[in-house]
């Protein structure tokens, strides 16, 4: 459960819109492609990015899956929680050499199980069946070639090895529309559709989830009336009102629940996959 917060009635939601976010964190440039951890205007984002990691953390945790693959994995927070958690391997993959250099004089720097590799996520640098656990969270709606790289993750995991999708749900950031609201968007989904594109590349769904506010952060769009992703692209950070900023700076990942109802209502879509035998 979420826990309790004390916050002072919101005014009247402000028109929708959208704002830029420019900041930097180790050497990183918060650009809106990716989130970034220890910037406190961003810290809704990045807890929710987080969610997802705390379910891969808990695979890892179980003595699951000792070599880990994160393809895609930003600024690699999620490469140190998965090393936290006791994997014995954790591979990183990102395609930008600037994020590489971040993550490798820093996380792989203080976790010696953590390693990283620039390359294309359609040809990662790792044998067949070389993973128990491949994530790849926020990535599938950047690109373009979503069935190479759908099997390119399926090559390195092995049989009866997991999977792990999580991305938006369009039904929430863009309604009516195919075409993705955001601009480092290239394909957005829904559940049935991620479940259909999971399925065509061969891979077995086990669950789909949803990412959802919990209690504390659903009291707060109710009193502004407006969804909170709404309220927080409506204005640039610097004219949030002040109720606005310290809900942000203080949410944490249990203020968000996560569960196989609702999917079509849900923040993220987080789809846990198998391969097969």
């Amino acid at each position: 459960m979420a826990r309790a917060h004390r916050h002072p009635a919101p005014p009247a939601p402000v028109p929708p819109g959208t704002a830029a976010i420019s900041d930097a964190s180790g050497g990183l440039v918060l650009t809106g492609e990716r989130t970034l951890p220890g910037i406190p205007d961003e810290n809704y984002w990045f807890q929710r990015h987080v969610v997802a990691y705390d379910l891969a953390v808990d695979l890892v945790a179980r003595g699951c899956a000792p070599v880990v693959l994160d393809a895609g994995c930003g600024e690699g927070y999620g490469l140190s929680m998965l090393a936290a958690a006791g994997a014995h391997r954790v591979v990183g993959v990102d395609l930008d050499p600037t994020v590489v250099a971040h993550v490798a004089a820093t996380h792989a720097a203080e976790h010696p199980a953590v390693e990283v590799h620039a390359a294309e996520l359609m040809a990662l640098p790792l044998a067949d069946d070389a993973v128990d656990l491949t994530v790849s969270f926020q990535v599938i709606e950047h690109l373009y070639d979503i069935p190479g790289y759908l099997r390119s993750l399926r090559r390195v995991t092995r049989p009866d090895g997991t999977v792990v999708i999580a991305t938006p749900n369009r039904l929430t950031f863009t309604p009516g529309s195919d075409v993705p609201v955001n601009p480092f968007h290239t394909r957005e989904f829904t559940a049935a559709e991620l479940a259909d594109e999971l399925t065509d590349a061969g891979l077995v769904m086990e669950r789909m989830l949803g990412v959802h506010h919990g209690r504390w952060l659903a009291g707060v769009e109710a009193a502004a009336a407006c969804p909170l992703p709404e309220l927080l692209a409506a204005r640039e950070p610097g004219r949030w009102p002040g109720w606005l900023r310290r809900t942000v700076h203080a949410v944490a990942p249990a203020d968000f629940e996560v569960r196989d109802t609702d999917l079509d209502a849900s923040l993220d879509l987080v789809a846990v996959c198998r391969v097969p035998a």
